[in-house]
């Protein structure tokens, strides 16, 4: 069996906090309907705590592309219906999905979060590619 997925760790480090987001995505060949073009992905986070205080993830932003450089947003509370407070040197992972019209896109966007001294922080997650496999070679 083919592994059709990559890993991309990225990190976000500011005002006290120290959060580290990794990211895993598929390909989900399964899902494809050809005559109506919808590429299925999957993505599956990481997100580390490595400061010395609790954090609450209360949101979260995506801006998706795709190959025809179409964009798309999503908002709102929290992931996958949570807002998780992630303890001191711990790791709330979740998997989630993107439907593009396109073979290749990127996502990017942020989380905020808030500590339990009530700082709030907006944690970057820089972009990352989805892409069927041997698509770009």
């Amino acid at each position: 069996m083919k592994d059709d997925s990559t890993l991309t760790t990225v990190e976000s480090i500011s005002m006290g906090y120290d959060i580290s987001v990794s990211v895993k995505t598929e390909y989900i060949a399964s899902q494809l309907i050809e005559n109506e073009k919808n590429y299925v992905f999957s993505y599956t986070i990481s997100i580390a705590n490595n400061s010395n205080k609790p954090v609450k993830l209360l949101s979260r932003y995506w801006l998706i592309t795709d190959g025809d450089n179409k964009t798309s947003t999503v908002a709102g509370e929290g992931v996958i219906g949570k807002q998780p407070i992630i303890a001191p040197d711990n790791t709330y992972t979740y998997t989630s999905g993107c439907i593009l019209k396109t073979p290749v896109g990127t996502m990017q966007g942020h989380y905020q979060m808030l500590s339990d001294d009530n700082d709030l922080q907006q944690v970057e997650i820089p972009v990352f590619g989805l892409a069927q496999p041997h698509i770009l070679n």
